[in-house]
C-alpha cells in the first residue's frame, strides 16, 4: 500500500515535502508495520508502535521531540485515511488509538536586540555571514529564503526586499521552490541602515548578476 500511496501523493507535493513524509514512512513506520497488512492492524498495534516509537533515541541520547512524535502519527494517521478515502478500508486505528506527542512545540527563543548586537559585531569579520544575519534578523526571514536572495530581489528606493522563492539542499544538489507557504509571498520593507548594509555588500560582489544568489552555501 505504501507503493500505492506515493503512487497518489508525490506528485502533488514539493519535492522536499514528499522526502520527509518518505523518511518518516520508511525509518519509523514501515520497520514496524511493513509485512502487515493493512486491514489487519488494530488499535492496539498502534498504541504498542507509538510506545516504541516514545523509547527512541537520536545520536545524542535524547528521546524525540513531542512535536515530531506528533508528526509520525500523523503520518501514519494520514496512510489510514488515504487508504479509507480511495481504496475501501473501513477503519482508522491510528484515529482509534489516539495521537501521541504535541501539537504545539516547546516555547521559541528569541533573542533581544541587545543579544543580537552583540552576536552580530563578532560576525562583522566574515562579510557574507554578517549580511545574512542582519537579512535574517531585522527581516524575520527563513533561513530557505535569505540563501534564495538575488540583487534582483531589492528595491532600493522603496526599501523593500520581496520574498518569493527558497532554496533548500536536496542530495547533493541546489533546488529553488516556491516560499512554504501562499501568504510567504511577500514584500518586507528593510530599514534604512540595512538598506546602505547590502548597498555595500552587493557593491562587494563583483560581476554578481540579477538573478545570481547572495548568500551561496
Amino acid at each position: 500500500f505504501y507503493e500505492l500511496y506515493k503512487k497518489d501523493i508525490q506528485p502533488k507535493l514539493k519535492e522536499n515535502t514528499w522526502l520527509t513524509k518518505e523518511n518518516i514512512i520508511t525509518k519509523k513506520i514501515l520497520p514496524y508495520f511493513g509485512k502487515r497488512k493493512l486491514s489487519e492492524i488494530t488499535a492496539r498495534d498502534i498504541i504498542s508502535w507509538q510506545n516504541e516509537m516514545r523509547e527512541l533515541t537520536d545520536a545524542k541520547g535524547q528521546t524525540l521531540s513531542e512535536t515530531y512524535l506528533k508528526t509520525i502519527h500523523n503520518q501514519m494517521s494520514a496512510i489510514f485515511n488515504h487508504a479509507i478515502k480511495f481504496y475501501g478500508l473501513q477503519v482508522n486505528p491510528a484515529a482509534k488509538a489516539g495521537s501521541m506527542g504535541e501539537k504545539e512545540a516547546q516555547e521559541m527563543l528569541f533573542w533581544t536586540k541587545d543579544e543580537f548586537l552583540k552576536f552580530i559585531d563578532v560576525m562583522m569579520d566574515t562579510p557574507i555571514h554578517y549580511y545574512a544575519f542582519e537579512m535574517l534578523y531585522w527581516c524575520g526571514l527563513r533561513l530557505g529564503e535569505m540563501l534564495a536572495l538575488t540583487p534582483a530581489d531589492f528595491n532600493f528606493e522603496k526599501g523593500i526586499v520581496r520574498i518569493n522563492k527558497s532554496y533548500q539542499r536536496i542530495g547533493s544538489e541546489d533546488v529553488i521552490t516556491d516560499p512554504k507557504t501562499e501568504k510567504s509571498n511577500r514584500n518586507v520593507q528593510m530599514p534604512s541602515f540595512l538598506m546602505d548594509e547590502i548597498k555595500e555588500y552587493l557593491d562587494s560582489l563583483y560581476g554578481i548578476e540579477d538573478n545570481q544568489r547572495m548568500f551561496p552555501v
